[in-house]
């Protein structure tokens, strides 16, 4: 008689009619092959994998995809609930039976001339309860070999999967690479997800943003648990002791290098557990719980340096058991390195740029797209936690929760509840760039950094949130920062970066009572000299600035706050309509 498993595969195997099916065993052998097939191979007229420079970068390869095939497609993502309500204003809906119709038309033969890659495979430690089970079909080499370095795949999956019909199922095809049909669909009641059509990351391996986030909150909000874009981090203090955060901060706001931070001031460590995604459990202590699910990063390359992050270079480059995939950076000719803006202060001379041309230096664009990516094994990390693979996870004392403001918000606060700081949490904004939308200074409000990944109604989210509150035993402080503050000439008053670790330290001080805080109209500040600013060169008068409240540009914060509730009508929980209402009263 038939698993669960392979009936899936039969199933699979008759919609999509591929020649050949491969399942992965996860083996270095496998790896090996896999590798030196996609360099032998073609998607849409463009070689999977192209050698890199084994000295500089080891075991490391180039992939150029689709120009139209570059990013996330918020657009054609759609959350497919047996009702528009339940998914929400934050997703597009549309009806499941309509929406599997349409896929399985998409895909029926799509696979004919090719190889259908079974992938099974787990999200967390094989040896958690947390974790989760999970098979992919795909006809991509390069989705098959990004799993591999992304996840726990092969043999020790399919064990765990056993005769269980309880497991995630991922269907992705390529397609013709046609943005006309291209669509991710996404089935939470189903524990589904039919991606056509795309060949990029987050659109097509399916064990990231589509399961881990959108699928897997909408599991938590069943199973009382959350699944959150957030990283994972143990912070040393000199003393030994270990503290963990998580950290939810929307794109461009320094997550990456906050996770993979080396503290500037003396005796400090920062060792890292998770740079994306978060799957967060109340213990049998009663304490929150926090696991990284992946096994890999798939990290923008722009930006990018031994300056800014050197640590993800050093992780790039230590490169011990899976190959490395860089996507769509530009390639320095001289020495067949990939390279990117951001990466070195000079730019090479002779590059050629995403698209495959001859880059020209005097060309305004850049050379690297500017979603180029990284996709690496965590294992390279030099900083990695030894708690990485507790099947328990690790105890979360702190939550810090960021966005990129030039006002208003201060460098950090505290909130003074648990409540608050989910009310804190629903109003996080970043403000776009011209190159975002055109308009400078438009604060685009994205919750808990959730905002394109929460697989149900978000005003349900947020209640759910404030659920766990009730249930933990003990509340991790909550804090806000704000790395992105300016003066009046637009200049960021501060430095950010290694600096930030200053911010930390009053965290932990805070967590473990060594300091107090003042209360203000928006939560607890620092108390004057309570930041560790030694060896920073930083007027008073600056650091008076960047902890200041604007009672006037906090009155125009309530107003754009209570638009973006209104969205969500009668679904925003009563506990935060609470905590507005309070707000109003302290700002007025």
């Amino acid at each position: 008689m038939s698993t669960p498993m392979e009936l899936f595969v039969q199933e699979m195997k008759k919609l999509l009619q591929p020649d050949e099916v491969y399942v992965m065993d996860g083996s270095q052998e496998e790896a090996q092959k896999l590798t030196e097939l996609a360099q032998k191979s073609e998607i849409n007229g463009l070689t999977v994998l192209k050698k890199l420079n084994g000295e500089e970068y080891p075991n490391s390869y180039y992939h150029r995809s689709n120009t139209n095939d570059v990013a996330r497609t918020e657009h054609l993502t759609f959350v497919c609930t047996s009702t528009k309500e339940e998914a929400g204003p934050n997703n597009n809906w549309q009806d499941p039976k309509e929406a599997k119709e349409k896929m399985n038309s998409l895909m029926k033969g799509c696979m004919k001339g090719r190889t259908m890659y079974v992938i099974p495979f787990i999200m967390g430690t094989p040896k958690s309860k947390y974790s989760k089970n999970c098979i992919q079909v795909t006809d991509s080499v390069y989705v098959a070999l990004s799993m591999r370095i992304m996840t726990r795949v092969g043999k020790q999956a399919a064990e765990r999967i056993g005769n269980s019909s309880d497991f995630f199922r991922g269907i992705h095809s390529i397609g013709d690479v046609n943005p006309d049909r291209r669509f991710i669909m996404h089935f939470p009641q189903d524990n589904l997800v039919m991606s056509f059509g795309s060949g990029y990351g987050g659109n097509a391996l399916l064990g990231k943003k589509c399961y881990s986030l959108r699928i897997a909150s909408y599991l938590g909000y069943k199973e009382g648990w959350l699944a959150e874009h957030m990283i994972i981090i143990g912070v040393e203090a000199p003393d030994g002791k270990i503290t963990y955060f998580l950290g939810a901060f929307p794109s461009a706001c320094g997550k990456t290098n906050l996770a993979l931070l080396e503290p500037l001031l003396k005796g400090y460590k920062v060792f890292a557990l998770g740079d994306d995604i978060a799957w967060i459990n109340i213990g049998d202590d009663g304490q929150l719980y926090a696991i990284n699910p992946e096994a890999g990063m798939f990290g923008v390359a722009p930006g990018t340096g031994l300056n800014t992050n050197p640590t993800m270079i050093q992780t790039l480059k230590n490169n011990k058991f899976f190959p490395t995939l860089f996507t769509n950076v530009a390639i320095n000719n001289a020495d067949n390195t990939p390279w990117w803006e951001g990466l070195s202060k000079e730019k090479p001379n002779d590059l050629t740029d995403w698209q495959g041309n001859k880059y020209e230096s005097s060309c305004e664009k850049s050379a690297a797209h500017p979603n180029s990516r990284f996709t690496v094994s965590i294992y390279n990390c030099p900083t990695l936690s030894q708690e990485y693979d507790n099947p328990k996870g690790v105890p979360i004392s702190g939550i810090i929760f960021g966005g990129r403001r030039a006002s208003t918000i201060p460098l950090v606060y505290e909130a003074k509840d648990w409540n608050s700081g989910v009310f804190i949490a629903s109003t996080i904004g970043s403000e776009t760039t011209a190159a975002a939308s055109g308009q400078v200074g438009t604060v685009r409000r994205d919750p808990m950094a959730m905002l394109p990944f929460c697989g149900y109604n978000m005003g349900d989210y947020f209640q759910h949130w404030l659920n766990i509150g009730k249930k933990a035993k003990k509340i991790p402080k909550i804090f806000m920062v704000n790395w992105f503050r300016k003066d009046e000439n637009g200049n960021f008053m501060w430095p950010g970066f290694r600096d930030n670790s200053r911010i930390i330290k009053w965290m932990i001080d805070r967590i473990e009572g060594k300091t107090g805080a003042k209360e203000s109209e928006i939560g607890f500040l620092p108390e004057e000299n309570a930041i560790d600013l030694s060896g920073l060169d930083i007027k008073k008068e600056t650091v008076d600035k960047l902890l200041s409240i604007d009672k006037e540009a906090w009155r125009k914060e309530i107003v754009m706050v209570e638009e973006f509730y209104a969205k969500f009508g009668d679904k925003i929980p009563k506990e935060l309509k609470d905590c507005l209402d309070v707000l109003k009263k302290k700002i007025s």
